[in-house]
């Protein structure tokens, strides 16, 4: 029987330049982590996993929106603090009904959402 997911996996090709973005930038709470794999808030229930696109399929799935949501305490702060770190921005901060957004891609253009609700 499943009892949970254990991870979502983000592919990436320059791997130290994810691991800088992922812990310096987002502060992400590291978790495992080999010359191949990384996780990230392994206490939260599902971890995000960072992973070297190593063959031809995974390689098809970098640097593209993720489909993931972060829930952010101080997103203006955050935004203010990747740009200042140089990450782009493939939606800036917004206000919408749901709360604050913006979308910020990875180095190797993975995207994701930014949230406070």
């Amino acid at each position: 029987m499943v009892e949970k997911i254990k991870n979502i996996v983000v592919f990436v090709n320059d791997f130290p330049a994810a691991r800088r973005f992922y812990r310096e930038q987002l502060a992400l709470a590291p978790g495992q982590e080999t010359e191949y794999m990384m996780e990230f808030l392994p206490a939260e229930g599902t971890a995000l996993g960072v992973a070297l696109a190593m063959h031809d399929d995974a390689k098809k799935l970098v640097g593209r929106h993720t489909g993931i949501t972060f829930n952010v305490k101080g997103l203006e702060e955050l935004c203010a603090q990747l740009t200042a770190g140089g990450a782009r921005f493939t939606e800036p901060l917004m206000v919408t009904p749901y709360g604050k957004m913006a979308v910020v891609a990875d180095p190797d253009g993975n995207e994701f959402a930014l949230v406070e609700m």
